[in-house]
């Protein structure tokens, strides 16, 4: 990632965080769907973003709003779409700036529709998606390559990668 992508994607994290925080339901810092998970499928979608060769931003914006709207930890089947809809009302309060409507737009259909098990898709909302399902291993899931959406993610090493980030927050839940 260029030095460029590297601080505007620093800033996005941390506006991200900033707008988060005060309204998330969840346990902020140590569940499932909180910032520990968002970290790890930012670190997923920065390598992913360069792999598939699309902005960095989408895949910053989508780490840290894609779970921001859910109700639980558990079954939430809107989750997605309150994420969309947080995201339009960020946008609207000009929270959002840094992504052009085409790319806002790829945004918020990789957050409506990143738990339907959806595999098709433009390059960016692929890589959105295989970001979060690369961490399903911290609720011990193995993700299926039938299921990511490009070929990075469904490399080894790369799987396997993901696998030991999430290893010690497996275990760590289940102690």
């Amino acid at each position: 990632m260029s030095l460029l992508h590297r601080h505007r994607c620093t800033r996005i994290v941390h506006k991200a965080l900033a707008v988060v925080r005060p309204q998330f339901r969840l346990n902020f810092r140590h569940g499932v769907h909180g910032v520990p998970h968002w970290s790890r499928v930012w670190f997923h979608g920065r390598h992913l973003a360069a792999a598939v060769d699309v902005d960095p931003a989408v895949l910053a914006w989508f780490a840290y709003l894609h779970d921001s709207q859910r109700h639980n930890d558990h079954l939430d089947p809107q989750h997605g779409t309150r994420a969309a809809d947080f995201a339009l009302h960020l946008r609207r309060e000009r929270v959002i700036t840094e992504l052009d409507d085409a790319d806002f737009e790829r945004l918020c259909e990789a957050m409506r529709l990143h738990s339907d098990g959806h595999t098709e898709a433009d390059a960016a909302v692929r890589a959105c998606w295989d970001a979060d399902r690369l961490d399903l291993w911290r609720v011990g899931i193995k993700p299926e390559p039938r299921y990511l959406c490009t070929s990075h993610a469904r490399k080894p090493s790369v799987m396997d990668r993901a696998n030991a980030m999430a290893q010690a927050v497996w275990e760590g839940l289940n102690r």
